[in-house]
């Protein structure tokens, strides 16, 4: 509470943090276009064996190469293995193509499938290597939330953002495929550090009261670069140049190293105090109020912050903890596993790609415009509700036939509705029941399981070739189940932040109404007089 009070006394969500917040949405910009770029990139478009006048065929193999590039389109869409295989017009005799595959270039000029030939016998390269991209993600949850804890937020987040622009520009002139997915693995690691720290980032400058508010505000950056996404890849269908055109403009944010602040919050936590005051003093100027003296003199002459250095083992060390943890990973595993199921399975649902994706990133809009409205009421139930939501629609799409396209992308934005909108609730759920000394590092090892998700999610997709159902019906069940166990998390909604491992194991034995109503964002709690003010910001400065 200490610090809440401090940060509604110069301001919690003044103009400071507002700016701040400028520049935390910038990069879900990009964040958006890398996560979802393969549904164009690597789409693959109608194609058929290519035609060589030099091509010997035995007698047992006499096919009719005229017949089969004339009518090779019209019978793709009707035949399993048109798109693979000479044939004649009865499917009895055929031959494999041994030349090549010719591209229609209706709708994409070029993708990796077209330039690598990731069709046929080597279509799972594609879902593999986004797998492999999505393990990037895995591994920069570990690597970026550990080093966020020890070295700060504000340089984890300069770094992911440098290296995410030059590997993913370098993506862009892969001279193969097994290069192009290394560019994109390191590119997927870089994805996790930007996405985990400039949330936190911002939680940690904002006030209790506009805790949740704020925390959403990058959920909408995100949701506006998935929209442009559809406009950019419409506008460019070479899959080099859209690569280049959606990483390049990173190289435009290196005025982040002037205009991006440390977390104050982090700094007094790692008993930097020197630097937490001006960086207090700071905001306070820019939101147009003057630090209290007292305040900074108490925060001076705080004992040592941190005693220890917490690890990742912190966060099952007790029966409580570890609890809340296990329930939490699982959250964010189902939520990653059904959002990117849907998302990536777009090209499966028979519609226009380019206004599918475009509606599936609008839909994004109201589904955090209703977490705005439900998250003050309880965090807990959000959760829940839109969980249940998600795995529902899943399952609903089993009873639609094939041949009913617009129902199944319904359902499916229903679906993903309800998992945008559990996604946002997850983040702040999460920065909330972690303390400050090991939150980086829990809202870092949860996205560790979330990326077992994103792995996950494009090899389950893989399943559709054999079995249509076996996906949906994991992307339902998985989803409902986590709705369950949300319930058994403690209600947060309210509450400031916990500090320390004790006030985080210790939340759920003070009674509601015996805990101090948080600051508001504006002001401290007026006093009757100069001495009782002096008095409460003696206490603050204690309490620090």
């Amino acid at each position: 509470m200490n610090f809440d009070q401090i940060l509604s006394s110069i301001g919690g969500f003044g103009r400071y943090q507002k700016v701040l917040y400028v520049w935390i949405c910038l990069p879900q910009l990009f964040l958006a276009f890398h996560m979802m770029v393969s549904i164009f990139t690597g789409a693959t478009p109608p194609h058929h064996c290519r035609q060589s006048p030099g091509l010997d065929l035995n007698p047992s193999q006499s096919l009719d190469l005229n017949l089969s590039m004339n009518v090779s389109m019209s019978l793709n869409l009707s035949h399993p293995d048109s798109s693979c295989f000479y044939s004649g017009g009865n499917w009895t005799e055929r031959a494999p193509c041994g030349h090549g595959w010719e591209y229609s270039k209706e709708t994409f000029q070029s993708t990796t499938v077209t330039e690598w030939d990731l069709v046929c016998e080597s279509s799972s390269w594609n879902s593999i290597g986004s797998s492999i991209y999505m393990s990037g993600l895995l591994l920069g949850a570990v690597l970026f939330g550990a080093m966020a804890d020890r070295y700060g937020r504000r340089f984890t987040l300069l770094l992911g953002i440098a290296l995410q622009t030059v590997f993913g520009v370098a993506a862009a002139f892969a001279p193969s495929f097994t290069v192009y997915t290394i560019l994109r693995f390191v590119v997927g690691t870089t994805i996790s550090g930007v996405i985990i720290n400039a949330f936190v980032l911002g939680t940690e400058w904002t006030c209790t009261e506009r805790r949740m508010l704020a925390g959403i505000i990058t959920d909408y950056a995100f949701g506006l670069g998935y929209m442009l996404l559809a406009g950019l890849a419409y506008l460019i269908r070479d899959w080099r140049k859209l690569q280049l055109a959606i990483s390049a403009p990173g190289f435009l944010l290196i005025f982040y190293i002037w205009v991006l602040p440390k977390s104050a919050r982090w700094l007094l936590a790692n008993d930097r105090r020197e630097e937490a005051i001006l960086l207090l003093r700071k905001a306070a100027f820019v939101n147009g109020r003057v630090m209290p003296p007292a305040a900074q003199v108490h925060i001076s002459t705080i004992p040592g912050g941190v005693k220890r250095r917490h690890s990742a083992a912190d966060l099952v060390r007790t029966p409580e903890m570890r609890k809340r943890s296990l329930i939490l990973f699982y959250l964010w595993f189902v939520n990653v596993l059904v959002y990117y199921g849907l998302s990536l399975g777009v090209s499966r649902l028979g519609t226009d790609i380019y206004l599918t994706q475009f509606v599936f990133g609008l839909v994004e809009m109201p589904a955090r415009s209703l977490v705005l409205l439900v998250l003050p009421w309880s965090r807990r139930l959000s959760q829940s509700g839109f969980l249940a939501i998600g795995g529902l629609a899943c399952l609903l799409m089993l009873a639609v036939p094939a041949d009913h396209p617009n129902f199944l992308a319904g359902l499916a934005m229903a679906g993903k509705f309800g998992m945008t909108a559990s996604f946002a609730v997850i983040y702040v759920y999460t920065a909330e029941i972690f303390p400050t000394v090991i939150r980086q590092t829990g809202i870092g090892v949860s996205s560790m399981f979330a990326r077992v998700g994103g792995v996950l999610a494009p090899l389950i997709n893989m399943l559709h070739n054999h079995n249509p159902t076996v996906p949906l019906v994991i992307f339902g069940i998985a989803p409902l189940l986590g709705a369950v166990l949300a319930l058994a998390l403690p209600e947060t909604a309210g509450r400031s932040l916990p500090d320390t491992m004790e006030d985080a194991v210790n939340w759920d034995m003070r009674s509601p109404s015996k805990q101090e109503k948080p600051e508001t964002c504006d002001h401290i709690k007026p006093s009757a007089s100069s001495n009782t003010q002096e008095q409460e910001l003696h206490h603050l400065g204690n309490q620090a």
